[in-house]
Order: structure tokens, then sequence, then C-alpha cells
């Protein structure tokens, strides 16, 4: 059934089980350090400044060490260079549990490390990905390793609550630690060898492709987290319990538009699915923007969102930057193609802090659909990265198949009329 789904050209079986088993351990590593830093802060009595500080340090951090990876990815093979990011991030993982005094200053030290244990490999983790697979097939194999590292995190959310910190932080390590499985895996197809071509961060925001679509993305993180402060507070003062099942809701609606817009990527193109969630998520704000007390509108708004949130995520930081860049190239591609999403988690923060009580939330949905509409505009230019023809053989394989079909219903039904 999975090779069906991954169609033709699909990918080996022990190239998939690599990919799904290293997206398993990073990205579910990743979300759990979010409840494993609120658990240690919990021991703490600390402002919101320094509760800020302390997140901003974490995706700094991941920021800054992945600008250094993509350097030091350069002077080692790519296994060896993963194996090495893995046990960094084992060992990082033991380090809450050897705390016995909890301060200010080791929280901080330890979201440092945290950031910068998923920050150094993550581009070669991506460009990994981008090896194993072709352009025929990457939305799909990415679609659906991407669901299985998004169902672990909410069985490890609920994990976490049972233990203390210190068996958190095994689970923690175990988790990381299963990325050395695939190291006894060695894939069918290897991936393609490194090209000796060096490209800069400069050369590469003067590709006008990359450019077109990295000014979209770096949009919707930046809006959707502005709003989500403002989104927060306002149902926290009117309909706290609306905002809890939603917050259950929509990332089980994320993880489902992760698999279908794998499949509609590797169908239809990127282009036209990145500009069908960007065109709905600006209607969501709008009705939001005219009626903010209904509740049918929260329903479409949340369930809009996690649907954009699974498109965005899956193009823009697993197919788009492997579609653009050759062998060799990709890690400098994908850590710019990261940035804004980490970034987002820190600017909205720092700003809307100060004046969140004073916007109303009909402006501020209101103006969240303009900018969408602005970020609309750069991929009307924007080339597909699917190649066309390769949409239309889809096509014509897809038209050629419906008539042999309806010519053997034709064939049957005349012989029973003959009959």
């Amino acid at each position: 059934m999975l090779r069906r789904f991954l169609g033709e050209n699909n990918i080996d079986k022990r190239s998939f089980l690599v990919i799904a088993i290293l997206f398993l351990s990073v990205f579910g590593w990743y979300y759990a350090t979010m409840p494993m830093i609120n658990t240690i802060l919990s021991d703490l009595e600390i402002t919101h400044a320094q509760n800020l500080a302390i997140w901003a340090t974490f995706y700094l951090s991941i920021i800054g060490t992945s600008i250094l990876g993509t350097f030091l990815s350069d002077k080692f093979e790519p296994i060896k260079f993963l194996y090495a990011w893995t046990v960094l991030g084992i060992v990082t993982s033991f380090l809450p549990a050897l705390l016995t005094d909890v301060t200010l200053f080791y929280v901080w030290g330890i979201s440092l490390l945290f950031g910068a244990s998923f920050g150094l490999g993550l581009p070669s983790c991506l460009a990994y990905f981008a090896d194993c697979t072709i352009v025929e097939n990457r939305g799909r194999v990415g679609g659906v390793t991407f669901l299985i590292a998004a169902i672990s995190v909410p069985l490890l959310a609920i994990l976490f609550r049972a233990f203390d910190l210190a068996i958190m932080s095994v689970i923690f390590a175990l988790l990381r630690g299963m990325g050395l499985i695939v190291f006894f895996l060695k894939p069918e197809n290897q991936p393609s060898s490194k090209i000796t071509t060096n490209v800069s961060f400069v050369s590469i925001l003067r590709d006008r492709t990359f450019l077109l679509y990295f000014v979209a993305w770096s949009m919707f993180p930046l809006v959707d987290k502005f709003e989500r402060v403002l989104v927060d507070q306002f149902l926290i003062d009117w309909m706290p319990v609306l905002l809890d099942s939603m917050s259950v809701v929509e990332p089980l609606v994320a993880g489902l538009s992760v698999l279908i817009a794998g499949l509609l990527c590797d169908l239809i193109g990127r282009k036209k699915i990145i500009l069908s969630g960007f065109v709905a998520l600006g209607v969501a704000y709008a009705l939001i923007g005219l009626n903010p007390h209904s509740v049918i509108s929260w329903y479409l708004y949340f369930i809009v969102d996690g649907v954009a949130w699974g498109i965005f995520l899956l193009t823009f930081v697993l197919i788009l930057w492997g579609d653009l860049a050759q062998p060799g190239t990709r890690e400098k591609y994908y850590m710019l193609g990261s940035f804004p999403f980490f970034l987002s988690y820190i600017i909205p923060e720092l700003l809307t802090e100060s004046f969140v009580d004073q916007i109303p939330l009909s402006a501020a949905f209101s103006l969240a659909a303009f900018f969408l509409f602005v970020a609309v505009m750069p991929l009307v230019f924007a080339p597909e990265t699917l190649p066309e023809k390769k949409i239309e053989l889809r096509r014509l394989r897809s038209f050629a198949e419906d008539a042999k079909k309806a010519r053997e219903k034709y064939e049957e039904k005349m012989k029973k009329n003959k009959g």
C-alpha cells in the first residue's frame, strides 16, 4: 500500500526507513525540548523578560549553529557528520538529569546547548533527505515521513507528564539515540555525490526563484505568530475551552494535511498547493476580523491554520529547497529556508508583548489578511519547481488509464447485451 501511494520512481525500502527513523529522532526530539525546558523552568520563579531570554537563546542557537553546520559539513562525509551530530544530541539530552541545583544560568546554558545540538546538523539532515529522493516523489516521501514524526509529538507530551526530570532525560536521550539505527541500515541507492562548486549565501539570495519563494515563506510564520499571541490572549479572556480543544485539533489537522499536501505536490505541483494555503488562510483571517465572537469562525480559522501549517512546513522546510539546489549546495539552501521559521518564535513575542492589549482583534486580523495577500504576490511570479513535463506526463497517463477503464466497461457491457 505504501509503495502504491509513493507511486512510480518510488524510494527503496531501506532509504525510506532511514529517512523515517532520522526524522522521528530529530523532529520528535526538537518538539520534546519544549516540555523539557518548561519543566526545568517550572522550578524557578522568573520574569517574563527572563523567560523570553531563555527561549530566544534556544532559537538563536539553532540559527547560529545551522550556519556553522553548513561549513563544517563540507569537511566531512555526510554519514559521519550526521553520526557525530546524533551523538552530540544524545550527550546533551542527559544534561537535565545532572542538575542538582537549578539556576537561571544553568537553564540558559541548557537551552543554548539544546539549540546547538539540534541546529548544527539540521541542514545536513534535510539535505540528506533531498539527496535520497527525486523531484517526482519528494512530496509524498516527505509527507509520509513528516507525518510519522508529527504523530510522536502528542505521545511524547503525554509521556513526559507522567515522569520526573531524570526519567524524562533518559527518554529524551533514547529518542535522539534512535537516530543511531540509521547507521546500521545502508540505503540501496546512495545519495548523489557532492559537487565541487562553492555556493555562497549571497549567491543563493540572488537566485530569483529562491528569493520569490523565500519572501512569501518569510511572511507566513511571522504574521501567524504575531496573530497567535493576540488570539491566545483573546480566547483566554473569552472562551478558554475553545483554545484548549483547538490546541489538540489543530496539530492533528496539520499532520493529516502534510500527507495530503505531499501527494498533491507531486501530482499538480508545489506552487498551486502553496497558493491555495495562503488564500484559504487569508479568508479565515478575514472572517475572524469581521466577527471575532463567532464560534464557527474560530473553528474554521483553527482548521485552516492547521492545514496551512501542514502545507507550508512540508513545502518550505522539506521540498522546495531540495528542488532548487544541486547536490553539495543543499545545506545552505535548507539553512536559509528554515531561518524564517525559527526567527518567528522570537520577533513576535518581543514586539507584541508591549501593545497586545492596545490592538483590536478585528483590526489585527484584517492586517494579517492584507499581509498574506502581499505574500501571494511573489508567488505569482515564481516558477513551478516540479517540471511541467512531469505534470503533463501524469495527466496523459491518468487520461490513458481512464480511457482504458472506460473501454473495458464498454466491452463488458456489449458482451452482456450479446449474451
